[in-house]
């Protein structure tokens, strides 16, 4: 028999979980993010003309390119530090450190790339 929990929403959205819940999270949207726009790709493919050509533009554009890469580039840099983390089972200890060092290395790249794609989609 599975166990009984009585949690409500309210406090389940209270829950302050801090960076390893946000990591969670943010790792299981951008796998989403990433099956989504591989769905939408295939999707276009299939439906050729003018319906393959909507579905096209909705992911040339530079927001939902901005929104994707968050997708890609989190769950890349999150699933290495995971990776670390299982390879060198002494490092767990120190795994709030490694998500900072996640963040230090992601923001920056991340940055870079959004400077460049509305620096291109604003013809720049």
């Amino acid at each position: 028999m599975g166990l009984k929990r009585n949690v409500s929403l309210s406090t389940g959205l209270r829950y302050k979980g801090q960076g390893p819940m946000l990591t969670f999270i943010l790792h299981r949207i951008g796998g989403l993010g990433m099956a989504l726009f591989i769905t939408i790709h295939i999707l276009a493919s299939f439906l050729g003309g003018k319906g393959g050509a909507f579905v096209n533009s909705i992911y040339e554009n530079w927001v939902f390119q901005i929104v994707i890469f968050f997708c890609v580039l989190f769950h890349a840099i999150n699933g290495l530090r995971i990776t670390i983390l299982d390879l060198f089972p002494k490092l767990i200890d120190h795994h709030r450190e490694a998500i900072w060092i996640e963040w230090a290395v992601f923001i920056p790249v991340y940055s870079i790339c959004v400077f460049v794609i509305v620096n291109t989609a604003l013809g720049g």
